[in-house]
């Protein structure tokens, strides 16, 4: 399938339309947040068993399986995990205010999205109902992406003044796989992350 794709070199509109592709994606609303079955992120698994909040679906069902896992790969301190801990238990007052459960991707970073003269093909979902900012978040997570990428997501659909703050935040689950899956190359990454929301 991939062979069959007319992959061409991005321009600043394409960084627009790969924008606009995951706004009109999350335009699409659910009741809760997960999905009916579950998926990979990377090859790690993902539990998306439905619940009704964001705050008890991120803690529950992607910090805790994550620093479980971290915990482990024997590739995480005590003290960071006990960090991790901590955030956990103040997500209530760091996850900003309430959001209606929006279609993710689920792995919207820039290398799952082709840019073709027909515009965006997205790859590797890992789909469920969740937090846009996530993915917002994750879109630069391996590689920096032009502000063209913003742009054209707040073209469709607008972008809460405090996602700055919550940025890493989204991002701790991300860190703790990669020191789950690479090792304490990472663990600095996580912490500067953690303290932020000390």
């Amino acid at each position: 399938m991939l062979e069959a794709v007319d992959v061409v070199e991005r321009t600043p509109e394409h960084w627009r339309q790969m924008g606009r592709a995951l706004a009109r994606l999350h335009g699409v609303k659910g009741e809760r947040f997960g999905f009916e079955t579950h998926a990979y992120w990377g090859s790690l698994f993902q539990d998306n068993t439905p619940l009704e909040g964001w705050v008890d679906f991120f803690r529950e069902r992607r910090l805790v399986p994550r620093l479980r896992a971290a915990i482990a790969s024997g590739h995480l301190p005590p003290d960071v995990a006990a960090h991790v801990e901590r955030l956990g238990d103040r997500l209530p007052e760091l996850c900003g205010p309430p959001v209606v459960p929006a279609l993710l991707h689920g792995d919207a970073h820039q290398n799952n999205f082709l840019s073709t003269p027909a515009g965006p093909v997205l790859l590797d979902p890992a789909v469920y109902y969740g937090h846009p900012e996530l993915e917002l978040a994750y879109i630069d997570f391996f590689a920096p992406v032009p502000e063209e990428f913003f742009h054209g997501y707040r073209e469709l659909a607008p972008v809460d003044p405090g996602f700055a703050e919550r940025r890493e935040l989204w991002r701790i689950p991300a860190w703790l796989a990669m020191v789950e899956v690479d090792g304490a190359q990472h663990q600095d990454a996580l912490t500067k992350a953690l303290r932020a929301y000390e």
